[in-house]
């Protein structure tokens, strides 16, 4: 399973490049391989100062090696090696009509002793975190991630979209991060579902991505936008640096398996605000995009 899913992402990296390089019309991604001396290594892929968008990464790893302390208290073990490979995207427009869009698919394996399996998961999912907020939008992006999730299980996408919100959710400022999407973990062989049906499902919602997202930027990629708009998304993108640096998961297991550096915080946006006791105006399209934020809806 492990070469079957990287296989699988690398190939889905140069699908999401090439098509994310088409909408921008101008910029490319730039390439980077790297090695972990634990063991393993990554292909990183940066786009910068485009037209459309500002920063983004689109990255792939393949790590194993020692489980390192932190994850064996995590996982209540004493020793074991592990392998985890995935991608992981970030996408940081400039036009604040556009929003930022982040997904991760990624699968995991533990080992005892003589190097047999002992658990194997999946996990993933993708989110949109829009700076001001369109309603079809929304229910493009939901519809697209209830479409994939359909094709599996009709229960999957309440399930996954619940758990989305509750993830990305910044509890130091009682918001969410964004207008959610879907979020799932610790997908493991079941007598109901084995693990090449979970495999299934998560290259199908890896499949997805582009027709949740691509249309979006189209639509308001030439929509004109204010000084003061553009500072409301910066501002905004703080709460974006915030999640990940306090509560994502994924740039905690970077850290703590001597993860690339680079690679983790690509996902931090290159201009940000933060402003003393900062509130929206009154009625205005700021607050709307809060309360929403606040207040998770069901878009479809």
């Amino acid at each position: 399973m492990k070469e079957q899913f990287y296989n699988y992402i690398q190939q889905l990296q140069d699908t999401i490049c090439e098509g994310l390089e088409a909408v921008d019309g101008d910029a490319k991604f730039v390439e980077d391989l790297w090695d972990r001396p634990e063991g393993g290594g990554g292909r990183t892929r940066v786009i910068s100062n485009g037209q459309v968008f500002e920063k983004g990464g689109v990255n792939i790893s393949s790590v194993h090696g020692e489980l390192p302390m932190a994850l064996r208290k995590q996982f209540g073990v004493e020793a074991g090696n592990f392998y985890a490979c995935g991608l992981s995207l970030v996408i940081h427009p400039k036009n604040p009509m556009v929003p930022t869009v982040h997904a991760n698919w990624r699968y995991f394996e533990m080992y005892d002793e003589l190097g047999n399996v002992v658990t194997q998961w999946f996990g993933g999912g993708q989110d949109l975190t829009p700076y001001y907020l369109f309603d079809e939008d929304a229910i493009h992006f939901h519809q697209v991630c209830k479409t994939a999730c359909d094709k599996h299980n009709a229960e999957f996408y309440p399930l996954y979209k619940k758990k989305c919100d509750e993830y990305f959710w910044n509890a130091h400022r009682n918001e969410a991060r964004g207008i959610g999407g879907l979020f799932f973990d610790y997908l493991k062989p079941t007598d109901e579902i084995s693990l090449h049906q979970w495999y299934d499902f998560v290259t199908e919602v890896g499949n997805s991505f582009l027709e949740s997202y691509v249309p979006i930027v189209e639509k308001r990629k030439g929509l004109t936008y204010t000084k003061e708009q553009r500072d409301w998304q910066e501002v905004r993108r703080g709460r974006y640096v915030e999640f990940n640096l306090v509560h994502d998961r994924g740039t905690l297991f970077g850290l703590k398996t001597n993860g690339r550096i680079e690679s983790i915080l690509m996902s931090l946006p290159p201009h940000v605000q933060w402003h003393y006791c900062h509130e929206p105006e009154n009625g205005s399209e700021e607050e709307k995009l809060v309360e929403i934020l606040m207040n998770p809806k069901e878009w479809v």
